[in-house]
């Protein structure tokens, strides 16, 4: 009997041990287990830290690429200004040295003429009447008659000289204005290979930048950063604009407005985005470089580059309402700058991060959006 129990004993101190052992193992194997789920917390954090940082470089590079792309773009619009100009100044020089061509063929028709009748009345006339002096009154009448014709011819020869200086000083400008004109379509030449290069470049950059926010979790954040981006920005805009001048807002203008850009609404208001945010105004598919019009009087009030916006222009309209304009390529009014319905304000792009050109549309009242379709003529 003793031997029986004392063989029970063993044999539950062996499996009370054979139970700790598993219960030691089991502990051990769940600490590794969390040791290994924070060592690959802690490596997935620090991968998508690094992440990040790379996109806010790969941003800052962006921005620089699209600065270039503007200062080219704007540079490209005044030089095709500036050309159109000196072709207008280069016709109205050419007309004008027409004009004193024809003028000059007609100077010298008459005087030819005039030589030709004074050959035909002989050149002793004056020497006989001078000898047969028998009729006084006709010889004076006569003598004052060429003096007069000597006069004239005289007269005419020096307009004449006078018209041939003017015909070579209009040359000369023709000339100068030439040498304008291949300059600036030199210029020209120039602005639009930088414009393309600084646009091959962003490409690529935008693609870089796509990639990784397609291998990150951070593209809802991107968006929701880039909203409240916006509405904190419309709001220091309402709170530090000055009423300088008087505004009439746009309450009497409601469906009566023009579009700012032609175009196909690519995106539309209330829409629903990414991570679960609605469209605070339209996405215009529109030709990169198209103008941007101003949808009624205003003053600019913000023109700069925003995240995710790229360059944006904000003109205020008055009793709180506001318009905005996103994505542009390059911006053609200052803050300060007073506009005028459908005056250009900026030209399409795709600043911001953009596949494909277009403008970003918004219309605000008292900081709240609102939907342009409603104000906007109906396409």
């Amino acid at each position: 009997m003793n031997k029986r129990i004392n063989r029970l004993i063993k044999c539950g101190l062996i499996l009370t041990s054979l139970v700790a052992a598993s219960a030691v193992a089991n502990e051990d194997r769940t600490k590794k287990d969390l040791s290994e789920v924070q060592n690959a917390l802690e490596q997935s954090q620090a991968e998508y830290n690094a992440q990040r940082k790379k996109i806010a470089s790969l941003q800052k590079n962006l921005k620089s690429h699209e600065l270039d792309i503007a200062k080219n773009a704007k540079a490209l619009n005044m030089a095709e200004q500036s050309v159109k100009e000196t072709k207008t100044q280069q016709k109205e020089l050419q007309s004008k040295a027409d004009e004193l061509d024809k003028k000059y063929a007609q100077f010298q028709k008459i005087l030819a003429a005039q030589l030709k009748s004074a050959y035909m009345a002989g050149g002793d006339d004056y020497s006989k009447m001078l000898l047969n002096q028998e009729d006084t009154a006709k010889f004076e009448r006569t003598l004052s008659y060429y003096n007069y014709l000597n006069k004239a011819r005289i007269e005419q020869i020096e307009d004449l000289k006078d018209l041939q200086q003017q015909i070579v000083q209009n040359q000369e400008e023709l000339v100068k204005t030439q040498e304008k004109l291949e300059l600036l379509f030199d210029e020209q030449k120039r602005r639009q290979t930088a414009l393309l290069n600084a646009q091959s470049e962003r490409q690529a950059n935008l693609k870089n930048l796509q990639a990784q926010l397609n291998s990150t979790k951070s593209s809802i954040n991107y968006l929701k950063e880039n909203q409240q981006t916006l509405v904190t920005t419309i709001k220091e805009l309402e709170k530090e604009k000055t009423q300088k001048i008087e505004l009439l807002g746009l309450n009497k203008s409601k469906g009566k407005l023009d579009w700012p850009s032609k175009g196909k609404l690519e995106h539309t208001f209330g829409q629903r985005k990414h991570g679960g945010i609605d469209w605070k105004g339209v996405l215009i598919g529109a030709k990169e470089g198209t103008n941007i019009n101003s949808v009624h009087n205003g003053q600019v009030v913000f023109a700069d580059w925003l995240k995710g916006y790229g360059w944006v222009i904000v003109v205020d309209h008055g009793e709180g309402f506001m318009s905005l304009y996103g994505h542009a390529q390059t911006l053609l009014r200052d803050v300060g700058d007073m506009v005028r319905e459908g005056e250009t304000l900026a030209l399409v792009g795709q600043s911001g991060g953009q596949a494909s050109s277009g403008l970003y549309f918004e219309i605000r009242h008292k900081g709240r959006a609102v939907n342009p379709v409603k104000w906007c003529k109906r396409i």
